[in-house]
């Protein structure tokens, strides 16, 4: 199907949502949409056409600003086209990897973005601790949770003056489900929650059926994409791919997120790429992984038991990029809506 043919099919989507399962709240986590280049109306134009009930601003580039009068227009333009806005930014652990100190302490972030949120009517401001590079700092991902639930005391008070929650991702391998449990219970599951992403838990040897059974309490909105894994002679491959070409039963996935999750986002975030090695065949593989549970790791293995090996796609021309993300963009919401019935 060509892209114009397929998008004349969605514009009646906002109709068709009318009849969606209870908690069927489908969405949009721009980081899908990342080369784009839109402006943020831009964006909520594109995903109307989709029928997107949440477009969620994972990072500050997709909003373009965080001035007062710009970030008001935003969730007013959102209001008109019946969108709810999520605010998102990147690190909020000043000791990992991938904290960015020249915007700030990490406390300095929270806060703008929580006041930034509050002016579109986001109800939360979605952050994360780090990468899977962290696992191998000093201290291991135990030190970093404690360096993230210090920051997250350190702006309770100004979270519950704006009514604010903040939902903390499980994050290209940073922690497991477990891990992350930790980090919301020490800071406040009054106040912190979980951002649930269910291609991540794959990069930290999880089964992601198992991180949303644990993480299902504390759920505040979640990234939705499917993942193929297989076994190999050096570990297991992880591939993420569009929505329904997984093998790690995204439709059972997609069921019990309704059911444990009623009312809340669950917003496409596509990223097509792999395959991806863990090679935890090797000992030294291990520096960074060796808390986690027998059983879990043993779920994750089954889970890629299951597959076998496939041949990466072809890279697109640099020209090609932002078209390839929104085919796959594309194709993937038309199948989480066909197997939603909205």
């Amino acid at each position: 199907m060509l892209r114009r043919e397929f998008l004349a099919t969605t514009l009646s989507a906002p109709a068709a949502l009318a009849a969606a399962p209870a908690g069927a709240k489908l969405g949009v986590d721009l980081f899908s949409l990342r080369s784009q280049n839109w402006t943020a109306f831009e964006y909520l134009d594109y995903c109307s056409k989709f029928g997107a009930r949440t477009v969620h601003f994972s990072e500050i580039r997709f909003l373009g600003s965080l001035e007062d009068d710009h970030v008001r227009k935003v969730g007013e333009h959102a209001a008109k086209l019946g969108i709810e806005v999520e605010i998102g930014m990147r690190s909020m652990c000043p000791t990992s990897t991938a904290f960015d100190p020249k915007l700030g302490t990490a406390e300095e972030q929270l806060i703008r973005l929580m006041r930034a949120a509050k002016l579109t009517n986001s109800k939360l401001v979605r952050a994360f601790q780090g990468t899977l590079a962290d696992r191998k700092t000093p201290g291991g991902i135990e030190a970093r949770i404690e360096d993230s639930v210090k920051v997250l005391r350190n702006v309770r008070s100004q979270a519950q003056d704006l009514n604010m929650k903040i939902a903390i991702e499980n994050h290209a391998g940073d922690m497991q489900a477990r891990e992350l449990r930790m980090l919301i219970e020490g800071a406040g599951k009054d106040v912190v929650g979980a951002c649930f992403d269910s291609g991540n838990p794959c990069w930290v040897l999880e089964d992601p059926n198992l991180t949303l059974e644990t993480l299902a309490p504390y759920i505040l909105t979640s990234h939705i994409r499917d993942s193929y894994l297989w076994n190999d002679e050096n570990g297991t491959q992880v591939n993420w791919t569009r929505m329904g070409e997984g093998n790690v039963g995204i439709e059972g996935l997609l069921t019990r997120f309704l059911e444990l999750c009623p009312g809340k986002s669950m917003s496409l975030e596509i990223i097509v790429m792999g395959p991806r090695p863990y090679t935890w065949r090797k000992p030294e593989f291990w520096d960074g992984y060796r808390g986690i549970p027998a059983a879990d790791f043993a779920r994750f293995l089954n889970l890629a038991g299951k597959g076998t090996p496939q041949t990466p796609r072809p890279a697109p021309a640099k020209d090609q990029v932002a078209a390839r993300e929104r085919e796959d963009f594309e194709a993937s919401m038309k199948w989480t809506r066909e197997f939603l019935k909205v």
